[in-house]
């Protein structure tokens, strides 16, 4: 039973991914949006993994800012308020490719290297 709860948040990890990544495709296939625009762009926040051609820390710095939810939660509140309908696109592709992250294992990297994320922690 202990080894069974010691995975238990790493499976709560995956299946928060799954809930973000189905959450947002739902809402993006309800409102109408383009599924041209969300192929082109749901892998657009890894181009913040750049970063690490100048250095680890740098590139955990700039791929972790893109890849927590605070912006994208950020972009579709803004959205909302001010009724941006390509922004709002933007912040469930956004979303969506975070959750996918996490649902297959990707996470949040630490400056130790690209490898060492915060699914290893747990």
């Amino acid at each position: 039973m202990t080894q069974q709860l010691q995975k238990l948040p790493r499976i709560l990890l995956h299946l928060e991914g799954a809930a973000v990544l189905i959450t947002a495709l739902i809402f993006y296939g309800q409102n109408g949006y383009s599924w041209w625009l969300f192929a082109l762009l749901l892998l657009a926040p890894d181009i913040s993994a750049v970063g690490y051609l100048h250095s680890q820390t740098i590139g955990s710095l700039g791929y972790n800012t893109v890849h927590t939810y605070i912006l994208p939660i950020a972009l579709t509140l803004l959205s909302l308020l001010l009724n941006w309908t390509l922004g709002l696109q933007l912040a469930l592709i956004w979303l969506a490719h975070i959750g996918m992250d996490r649902l297959v294992g990707y996470g949040l990297k630490y400056p130790d290297g690209f490898k060492i994320t915060h699914f290893n922690k747990v």
